[in-house]
């Protein structure tokens, strides 16, 4: 027996929309794992303490950002870890490198950042950076 398209019955399939793709309910999720956002977190903070900080991707007293992440319901937190060089202020640096990550996160996994808690390892002086080494 023949089905015609749209009739109910074996074969039949719901027509597609326009552009071919299912409706977004039929699609699924798509899942990004905790240590995945970690990773793109990390790395827009060593972007954002190089711009926001001027410290350097190459600097050898300061060590790389490190960051953890939990995402849950399509929200994430994130906690960063950085080095600052001495002196700067601290307080501007670190808004303006929260809201940096923040939006860099946002854009590129679509997870709306609910929270940035900035935590400053180490104060690097010009000093330790030239000997290479953090106090």
């Amino acid at each position: 027996m023949k089905t015609r398209p749209g009739s109910p019955g074996e074969g039949s399939v719901p027509p597609a929309p326009a552009g071919g793709l299912p409706p977004p309910a039929e699609r699924g999720a798509t899942l990004i794992p905790d240590r995945v956002v970690a990773r793109i977190a990390a790395q827009a903070a060593r972007a954002a303490q190089s711009r926001r900080a001027a410290v350097p991707h190459d600097r050898g007293g300061s060590a790389a950002p490190d960051a953890s992440a939990a995402v849950r319901s399509g929200s994430v937190r994130l906690h960063l870890t950085v080095d600052l060089p001495y002196p700067t202020d601290i307080p501007r640096v670190c808004e303006r490198i929260q809201r940096d990550v923040a939006e860099r996160v946002a854009q590129l996994t679509g997870l709306r950042v609910g929270e940035v808690l900035l935590t400053v390892r180490r104060l690097v002086t010009a000093a330790d950076s030239r000997r290479g080494r953090v106090r």
